[in-house]
Parts: structure tokens; sequence; C-alpha cells
């Protein structure tokens, strides 16, 4: 029986990551990288986002079939409790529920971490993205308009954002300094959840 597996992802994993993304930047407006980065690149980005927070990998069957992580939003101090969520599927692969099940995943370590407002962005239209945003608990935050450009046309980006926790906070702890053992279980728990699913 095929089995998927949530697990943290490795710089080993660049390559794999990689082609995942290569076809969103060769072929679609959903990222507005122009440039496909090397294998080695990829595994650097891996490196810099894992060491302040998580970036999971899907498999399936031994296979890597996506990838989701989470980055800071801007650079200031008092942005320190904000991330962007990122998320994507190996081509052929979407509308399983796949990628709502790993920011999902995503959501819940960011909040061990004291992690307090999320947010992700949709280039427009993406029907599918939006509806993926709104199942998770994102409101609408706002478009900017024709702020990309792509393909030799502008494109309009939505916002959207999730607050998990209010009041005060504490001072937002680096993802490898989370208890290993209450991330695996965390991990886990999802993945039963997308096996499960997948009956």
């Amino acid at each position: 029986m095929s089995r998927f597996i949530i697990r943290r992802a490795k710089a080993e994993d660049g390559a794999a990551l990689c082609a995942i993304y290569a076809p969103y930047i060769t072929d679609t407006t959903i990222t507005f990288e122009y440039e496909v980065p090397t294998d080695a690149a990829f595994s650097d980005r891996i490196r810099e986002t894992a060491a302040q927070f998580p970036y999971l990998v899907c498999e399936k069957d031994g296979g890597i079939i996506g990838y989701a992580y989470a980055h800071r939003i801007r650079e200031r101090a008092a942005y320190d409790w904000d991330a962007e969520l990122s998320v994507y599927l190996k081509q052929g692969t979407h509308g399983r529920g796949i990628g709502t099940v790993l920011l999902a995943c995503l959501i819940e370590l960011l909040e061990m971490q004291g992690l307090r407002h999320l947010y992700s962005c949709v280039t427009m239209p993406n029907p599918r993205s939006v509806g993926m945003q709104h199942r998770l608990g994102f409101e609408d935050a706002g478009v900017w308009h024709s702020s990309g450009w792509k393909f030799g046309a502008w494109h309009d980006v939505a916002w959207f954002e999730k607050h998990v926790g209010g009041g005060e906070p504490k001072p937002v702890v680096p993802f490898p300094e989370l208890d290993g053992d209450i991330i695996q279980k965390t991990l886990n728990i999802y993945t039963e959840k997308l096996n499960l699913e997948d009956k």
C-alpha cells in the first residue's frame, strides 16, 4: 500500500525540491522568480530557512511530491512574530488535499515557535489556492494591483492573513530549538491525516 510521509527537509533534498519548483518558474506566474536556481543554491535556501523556520517535505512511496516552508516577511524587529508561508506540489498531484495538510502542519509548528501573524500571497486569478487559504482560516488582507511583471503582463497579487494568538508575545523560538519529540509527533499526526484521506 502506498504511504505518505511528512518530514523535515534536508539540504540534500535540494535537487528534488528544485525539480518541483522549476515548472512554476518557467511555465506559471505562481512565483515571480524568473530564473531556475541551481540545485546547490536551492540546498542553501533550505539550510538558511530551516535555521529559523519549519521546512517540510511530503513523500509518497519514497519520492518527494511537495514541500512547504515559512520565512520572515519583513526585517524590522517589530515583525519578529510574522511569517509568510509557501507550498509547492509536484505537477499532477494537485486537488488531493496534500497542500492543505502540509500547510496545516506548518501552521501548528509555527504556533509552537510563538509566531502570531501568518501571511500568504496568491497571484490572481487562482481560485484553487484562494479556496485553500480560506479552508485554513486565512482571511482576505487586500490586493496589490498589477504588482508583478512576468510573461509580458502585469499581475495582481492577493494577500491573506491568519492570526494565531494575542496579547504581549514572548520571543520566538528558532525551529531547531523546539523539542524534537514534539516536532516528530506533530509530523506523524499530519502524516496519518494524509494517509487516511488517501484511502
